[in-house]
């Protein structure tokens, strides 16, 4: 079954024809969009999380809002940065929203992008090891927050205060069924292997920190093939989710084509460019009209394999705008990569 499902990064800021001038306002749209986006029939709703940015940076709170106002729909994160995390802390917060939504929690987590701190992470506490990286305490943070929201004990009892009991106390509350709706945003094939291995969903964005060569959409179908193969050697027990990205922005009348008609001509082509020192390859932007989208959609590799596909939103140009856009996309567009209502 093909999900879809909407993507916000949160931006908010004074800029013309913003219409998310306030962190208030980009994070009650945010709740407003999910709740008309369950009433199209959309799958998902997810949001990026950046530290010092005027954009969304402490999910849970939106997220639990989300799932007190709907009653169907996904909600997770795409991706919290694991870098900035308390393990134990945010196991709780995962959890506590788990049970909210009901068992619809699903977290995009990863080591973490590029952004406006030198070293935003130490600014929280958490700095590595002697002899770590960044990316290391990242990961070393995801396994314990993985041991944590599996029920496992991670503090010693007080014999005083639990009844004489002694052993290890396991975070709470807890929510079954949580650790299976676990993603790793993983931008290399490399690092999709390392995923599978790990038992986590994969989910990989519009750009690749990596370049053969080949257009975009082939390299990333080549990264979800490396990544089940790599599931299916680990003998994981149940079936793994895999979510691909994509800028979908249909033209259907004059407001559409006034912000995007420009984009239309020239946005046609994956780009190449340097992102940590790294050459990496960006996925194009399918603009245009409803159908011919629908035809680029239907050939997209990438699209084709995965599962799921999130649609990131031009989120500042508001609730009404942006419940047009995924409707255009339900009606016209989904049909063609195999989604169904």
């Amino acid at each position: 079954m093909k999900r879809i499902g909407f993507l916000s990064f949160g931006h908010w800021g004074p800029g013309e024809g913003s219409r998310t001038r306030t962190a208030r306002d980009a994070l009650l749209q945010g709740i407003e969009l999910a709740v008309a986006a369950e009433e199209l029939g959309v799958d998902g709703a997810y949001f990026r999380v950046h530290h010092f940015a005027r954009q969304q940076a402490s999910p849970f709170p939106l997220l639990a809002a989300v799932a007190a106002r709907t009653s169907r729909i996904e909600m997770g994160t795409g991706v919290i940065d694991m870098r900035y995390e308390n393990p134990l802390y945010m196991a709780e917060e995962a959890a506590a929203t788990d049970l909210i939504s009901g068992g619809r929690l699903q977290l995009g987590i990863s080591r973490g992008s590029p952004e406006p701190a030198r070293d935003g992470a130490a600014a929280f506490g958490h700095v590595p090891a002697d002899g770590e990286t960044a990316a290391d305490m990242a990961r070393r943070h995801t396994a314990v927050f993985r041991r944590a929201i599996s029920g496992a004990g991670m503090a010693e009892a007080e014999p005083r205060y639990a009844g004489g009991g002694s052993g290890l106390l396991p975070v709470q509350p807890h929510s079954a069924g949580l650790g299976q709706r676990i993603w790793w945003g993983a931008g290399s094939r490399a690092s999709a292997v390392w995923t599978a291995e790990q038992g986590m969903n994969l989910m990989s964005s519009t750009l690749l920190t990596e370049d053969t060569g080949v257009p975009f959409d082939q390299l990333q179908a080549e990264q979800i093939a490396r990544y089940r193969q790599a599931w299916a050697g680990a003998g994981h027990q149940h079936e793994p989710r895999v979510s691909v990205s994509r800028s979908v922005l249909p033209i259907v009348d004059d407001e559409d084509q006034r912000y995007f008609g420009l984009s239309a001509l020239r946005e046609k082509r994956d780009q190449v460019g340097v992102i940590d020192g790294l050459v990496a390859r960006f996925g194009r932007s399918y603009v245009g009209a409803p159908d011919a989208i629908a035809a680029e959609l239907a050939a997209d590799a990438a699209v084709l394999t995965a599962d799921t596909l999130l649609l990131t939103v031009p989120n500042q140009l508001g609730v009404d705008f942006n419940a047009k856009l995924l409707g255009t996309v339900v009606r016209h567009i989904a049909p063609a990569i195999g989604w169904a209502p």
